[in-house]
């Protein structure tokens, strides 16, 4: 029975994209014709949860898809209406099986945050401890698998009409993204992200970072109870001096924590945007939100490692050779060339922002991904293809040196002693 129902919501969904396809190609018969990566954002918006994640997807994916796509694609919201508070109760009974006030004292009606696919509410355990809930939102799982499987079947009908689209692979593109948006959707998962990374902390003595714990008894695979956390963004440089004595040493902690879990952790946090890195009341880094992470192969790290160290020392030629072991490639590559452009990009870049010139913090996340594409629009215009983990990998690393220019304008990232993973 639930199959059918599931048959006839998938039917429906299809309408409803085709409804929304029919009116964008209205407005555009009757001219409103922006530009092309303009239009399919706003009707990316208009599709919803599926669509919107795509759009974040290409908007960190400057690896598969082109630059005005991507940089477009940096408005693509993920704030959404939230639902009444009598659905977000009825769901959590639902998940819990048994009567709310047998599990929470109190849940604050008023979100503190929605997006497609869940919305969060402060609330208290029966037994006393601050938590928040992570609801997720109706329908979303079959509306997902409906949009995600009719871009797969379009995809390969595409790669067929056009065979040159095969060496991009967009339904493996599509394949990878219902891989992410699916464990994004299973709460269970990031439940368990957040125990890994906890022992993680805990084998490795590091008591100046911490996650939410995990209300287990009060968790399913749509709801997510964990500890609230109280703090401010890394960023808000006038309220970390009130919970840190030293801003430098609490931006170094958070390094060197994100830095080791690459190599000791069996996942890295692949989206330390500074809403997910938070200065605890206490001092402590607050690493938050474990829906998103990055898992790496042991060469292709050694390959990353190797950029990393060549990029500290500013060796253009072990640059270009480890680029070329962490890409795809049917062709030869000139690795004197890539070493050549790739020297060219960081003059260009010394020119655009000289060291004397202070850095604003309301810097905005285009400049880390123009940074992104243009290095890899070089590694592609020598014939690589990057996957996407390594752009994870990249975004993140270019994260963190907005966040030294902001915390520590004056520390050499390269020199200082006291980041462990880079020395």
């Amino acid at each position: 029975m639930s199959a059918v129902i599931n048959s006839v919501k998938g039917a429906l969904r299809i309408g409803q994209t085709a409804s929304v396809l029919g009116r964008t190609g209205l407005m555009w018969l009757r001219g409103h014709r922006p530009p092309a990566p303009q239009l399919l954002r706003q009707t990316f918006e208009s599709l919803g949860a599926t669509y919107i994640k795509l759009g974040q997807f290409i908007a960190s994916s400057p690896t598969f898809f082109p630059k005005d796509y991507v940089e477009e694609f940096q408005y693509c919201l993920d704030r959404t209406p939230s639902l009444p508070f009598s659905v977000i109760k009825k769901i959590i009974r639902n998940e819990l099986d048994r009567p709310i006030p047998e599990v929470f004292a109190d849940i604050d009606p008023v979100p503190l945050a929605s997006a497609s696919i869940a919305q969060v509410h402060a609330a208290r355990l029966v037994t006393g401890e601050d938590v928040v809930i992570k609801v997720q939102k109706p329908g979303v799982e079959n509306i997902l698998l409906t949009d995600l499987n009719f871009l797969y079947v379009s995809a390969k009908i595409l790669e067929t009409l056009a065979p040159k689209l095969s060496w991009t692979s967009l339904s493996g593109i599509v394949e990878e993204i219902q891989r992410t948006m699916m464990e994004e959707c299973d709460f269970i998962k990031e439940a368990n992200n957040l125990k890994v990374f906890r022992e993680f902390l805990h084998d490795t003595h590091n008591e100046d970072a911490t996650v939410p714990k995990v209300y287990e008894q009060s968790s399913t695979r749509r709801i997510l109870t964990m500890e609230r956390f109280y703090g401010v963004p890394l960023t808000d440089m006038d309220s970390i001096r009130g919970y840190a004595r030293d801003p430098e040493r609490t931006l170094i902690t958070a390094m060197n924590t994100w830095f080791a879990s690459l190599t000791q952790c069996e996942f890295f946090h692949a989206d330390v945007h500074a809403g997910n890195l938070m200065v605890l009341t206490d001092g402590r880094v607050g690493f938050i939100d474990f829906g998103i992470v990055g898992r790496i192969k042991p060469d292709t790290w050694q390959a990353v490692s190797d950029f990393i160290s060549s990029v500290m020392v500013g060796h253009f030629e072990g640059m270009a050779d480890a680029m070329i072991r962490i890409g795809i490639t049917h062709d030869t590559v000139n690795v004197n060339a890539l070493a050549a452009d790739l020297r060219r990009l960081y003059q260009q870049m010394d020119r655009m922002v000289p060291d004397a010139t202070p850095y604003q913090p309301d810097q905005t996340e285009d400049e880390v991904n123009n940074i992104l594409m243009d290095m890899v629009k070089i590694g592609e215009g020598h014939g690589l293809h990057f996957p996407r983990e390594f752009a994870l990998l990249l975004k993140q690393f270019l994260y963190f040196d907005r966040y030294v220019h902001i915390l520590a304008p004056e520390m050499d990232v390269f020199m200082d002693k006291r980041l462990t993973m880079l020395h």
